[in-house]
């Protein structure tokens, strides 16, 4: 992986870098933004704002509920109790295997939506500096086009970095 980034101390300066980054024409999706805090007030923090996280939640439950009704409904039918006249498939009792299953359905999809969402586990190395930990916030590129390595590195330093870094 080949890469460009450079650490600022305050959201402002990483801010100026995303809109020093996005004029010289890198799109947004393709700039790196780490930090150790939500800075939800500046544009850079807003990219990854939308998530389909809830609708994910909820084809979960569907399915569980859907789930704990087949299960209940063919237990049921296949060992029909004879209980003075009531139904086979009683739905009060059911509602409970119902309700499990639909939350425990909801809570995988969540699960496995949160890790899709953050690439785990990591399918390749991503930009990354120890001083994000101590509250550092980097901004930068990979897999930056060759002829822009100048421009991008131009960009990075008029807006307060002191040190842009390069991975081979």
């Amino acid at each position: 992986m080949k890469g460009l980034y450079a650490l600022y101390r305050d959201p402002q300066a990483a801010q100026a870098a995303w809109n020093g980054l996005r004029a010289t024409g890198v799109a947004p999706d393709s700039i790196t933004i780490v930090s150790s805090e939500p800075f939800e007030e500046h544009e850079f923090s807003h990219r990854d704002a939308r998530t389909w996280l809830f609708w994910i939640a909820a084809a979960g439950g569907v399915l569980g509920a859907l789930a704990g009704f087949w299960l209940t409904r063919t237990t049921q039918t296949s060992w029909p109790l004879d209980t003075g006249g009531m139904p086979i498939v009683a739905m009060w009792p059911n509602l409970i295997v119902m309700f499990e299953l639909t939350m425990l359905g909801a809570v995988l999809a969540t699960v496995v939506g949160f890790l899709v969402a953050a690439g785990i586990p990591a399918r390749g190395t991503t930009l990354y500096d120890r001083s994000v930990s101590e509250g550092a916030i980097l901004v930068g590129v990979e897999n930056p086009p060759e002829a822009s390595v100048n421009a991008l590195e131009r960009a990075l330093r008029q807006t307060g970095a002191s040190d842009v870094k390069t991975i081979p």
